[in-house]
Formats: structure tokens, sequence, C-alpha cells
């Protein structure tokens, strides 16, 4: 079914990108991808994960924007739209619409806790108290209260996402993208240039840079190169396919989406050549990732280098940019699927999701580590399954070719469609497969 409703829509070009950007750059960028440049030799793994950031970025990313703007809506009525074309009933293609949608809700009540701690380690970092822990026995121990009782931030961080979706598209989102996302790299490059003038840090850009090809032999590089590729690109059938329904025909969705995966690598690249100098000039070996990275390790180690409180100050500023953009694009699909299934007006919906949103997060706050494992292992993997399988393999190749090539002078290549459909759509299947056997690969 086509939306007939009037619907907000972006007002620039860059407005969406940039908020497109601001969805794909988030936590797995800054505590997951240094560390699997880490793990697996520097520029050995940046060869794969760059060849799986150029197929992602040119099917899956370009499908979802292309089903959400094609369909004007959220994954329900656009997985509806999908059967009722190919089969005769939207019912199938809705209740499937439902998986993403839920995926996308469980994904962003996760996220708000992870937030709420980057939120507290923010006003900890401007009062001082940051500085004053002593050691990794005292980061740690830090982190074991915030982790358990931290209701005000966490209230706080989920207060500033309901806000700025309550302003709707254009006022809300897209302003706060357009502030947020160029603050965020701004801080973080200039984190990258301060400490590239410390002696130490040559030893961390010697790791970063120098290819070890025998690396490329070894399988799992590969796997997880796929894995985080794959999440950090924020293909999962809700966030990017929502924000595509807002886009208007006269769109390039396919150079839209070259933008988003060029500003995604770049700000994963980023943060590799923050946080592994950072720990090479510490004396530090790089073997952690996840929460206790950036919240006990790397802390540890940039309160020790020259401006150190400065330092921190400016990281996780930069950090709570880029988990609010994130949330902000989890919490939407849900939000605009209230609307459109019960009509209700944008700030009701938002509420809504906002006080569930904090509820369940306030409850899962203890366990969200098995969580949001639960949510990147199966269920956004199976979203974007779907999305991939709805447009490229339900809608056909006809309507496929028509939506993706909209406003372009050029059509896309004859390639272009067949690697969507067999090879893209192929490689979400092996996501969802080893990440269930190896337990993530994101």
């Amino acid at each position: 079914m086509m939306h007939s409703t009037k619907r907000d829509s972006w007002r620039s070009k860059w407005g969406f990108i940039l908020a497109c950007i601001g969805s794909a750059v988030g936590m797995g960028n800054i505590w997951l991808f240094p560390s699997r440049v880490s793990q697996y030799g520097g520029a050995t793994f940046l060869i794969p994960y760059l060849i799986f950031v150029v197929l992602i970025g040119s099917t899956g990313v370009i499908g979802e924007m292309a089903l959400g703007r094609g369909t004007r809506s959220g994954p329900v009525d656009a997985f509806g739209f999908a059967t009722k074309r190919r089969f005769g009933s939207d019912r199938p293609g809705k209740l499937l619409g439902l998986i993403p949608v839920l995926g996308s809700l469980a994904m962003a009540i996760g996220y708000s806790v992870v937030t709420g701690w980057i939120v507290r380690y923010l006003v900890e970092a401007l009062s001082g108290s940051l500085m004053r822990q002593e050691g990794v026995e005292g980061f740690n121990a830090m982190f074991g209260a915030v982790s358990t009782q931290n209701t005000l931030w966490q209230t706080v961080g989920m207060a500033a996402t309901v806000l700025i979706l309550i302003f709707g598209v254009a006022k809300g989102i897209e302003r706060a993208n357009k502030i947020m996302m160029p603050l965020f790299y701004i801080l973080f490059i200039g984190l990258a240039i301060y400490l590239a003038t410390l002696p130490e840090a040559a030893a961390g850009y010697q790791y970063i840079f120098v290819l070890q090809p025998e690396g490329l032999l070894d399988p799992l590089v590969w796997v997880y190169a796929l894995g985080q590729a794959f999440f950090s690109l924020s293909v999962a059938g809700n966030g990017t396919l929502i924000y595509g329904s807002y886009l208007s025909k006269d769109s390039n969705i396919p150079a839209d989406a070259k933008m988003v995966a060029l500003f995604d690598t770049a700000a994963a690249t980023l943060a590799a050549l923050v946080i592994i100098p950072a720990m090479a000039v510490a004396g530090q070996q790089l073997n952690q990732s996840g929460p206790g990275l950036m919240f006990i390790f790397l802390p540890n180690v940039l309160s020790g280098i020259p401006g150190g409180g400065l330092i921190l100050i400016v990281f996780f500023l930069a950090v709570t940019f880029a988990a609010l953009t994130s949330l902000i694009n989890l919490y939407e699909a849900p939000t605009a699927t209230l609307q459109e299934l019960f009509h209700l007006p944008r700030w009701a919906a938002c509420g809504i999701i906002g006080v569930l949103g904090l509820g369940v997060g306030l409850v899962i706050a203890p366990v969200v580590s098995p969580w949001m494992d639960v949510c990147s292992i199966y269920i956004c993997p199976l979203g974007a399954l779907l999305a991939g399988v709805m447009f490229f393999w339900v809608c056909g190749k006809d309507y496929v070719l028509e939506q993706v090539n909209l406003a372009r002078s050029k059509p896309l290549g004859a390639w272009f469609y067949p690697l969507a459909k067999y090879v893209y759509c192929g490689v979400t299947v092996v996501v969802l497969i080893l990440g269930a056997v190896l337990g993530s690969i994101g």
C-alpha cells in the first residue's frame, strides 16, 4: 500500500545524509572496530572490511533506502506493499515487517542504557571526578557502580532523544544530526591530531597501516570484517528504510548511499586513529573490546596522557553525539510504525515509545550485554535479510530498477541487480548463520 497522508520529509540532501551517517556511526565504530583492527593485523583487516563496505553500501543500503522511498512508509507497510504486489495480500508482509520494527525497538532499549552510561561519564569528565580514579581498578569500580545504578542519566539520555523525535524529521532529527555529526568528526579529528603530536603514537600508526599479507589467508579475518561492515552500515530493515521513506523522488539514492558508506568508514577509521595510538602512548596492548574498552581501559589510558582531563571531556562529548544520533534512528522506526498503525499524533507516539523504552531499559540495565548480543546476532541480520528479500526478490526486477534509478541521469549498471539479489542477500544469510555459530561476528 502507498501512503497518501502528508508525510514529513528532509529539507536538504545533506540533512538526510548526515542523519544516515548518524544512525550508522555508533558504538560498533568506537568500541569494536579499533579492537578488530588491533586483533586482526591492522591494514590486513582493513582490506576485507573495505571490500564488504563497498558490497553492502552498493546493494543493501541502496535497497533499504529505495524500498522506504518507494512505499513512503516504514517496514510494516513497506513489506505489506511487497507481498501485495507479488502475492495479492499485504498481510504476510505486514506481519514480517513487525520483526525489524521490534528489533529496532529492542536494540534502542539496550542502546539507551549504554547512552545513559556515556552521559554519566561525560558529566564525571566535566566535573573532574573521572581524572581522580586510580588505575584500572578505580575505573573498573566506577563502571560497576554506573552500570548497576544510573537511573538519572539514563532518563536524561532518553528525554533528550524523545524531545528531538517529537520535533519530527526536518525540525528534530535533521537539525540534531546537522549539529551533532559535524561536531563528532571535528572532535575526533582534533583528538587524532593531538595524539599524533605525542612521540609514542608512532607505534600505533605502524600497527594500523602495516600490512601482513599472510593474515589475509585467515578465514576469521574475513568473517569478522564481514560482521563489522554489516553492523557498521546499519542495515537491519528498519532505520535506513524509515529514513529513506522521508526522501523525495528527486534524490539520487545510490549517490547518497555512497556518501553514507564513505563517512561511516571515515568515522570507524578515526576511532582507530584515536584509540590505537592512545593505547600505544600509554604502552598498552589493545586487547579489549566492548564496554570495557570505552568505560574502563580507555579512560584509564586517556587520563594518563598529557592534557588527560580535557581529552576525556572531548572524547565523551563526541561519543555522546554518536550515541544520541544512533538512538534517534533506532527509536524512529517504532515511533513511525505506531503513527502508521494507529494514526496517532507524533507527540503521542513519541511519548508511548519513550515511556516503554525507559521502563524496559531500566529493568534490563543489569543484563544489557546479553540483550544487545541477541539483538545484534539474530534480530538485526534477520531484519536485513527480510528487507533484502522483500525488495530484491518479492518486488521484482522492474520495480527495483525503477526505484533505484529515479533521479539518476545514468542508470546503475547491469551488475547491480544480480549482485544485490544473490550476493548481498546471500551475505545476510551468512551473517545470520555465522553470528549464531560464533556467538557474534559484529
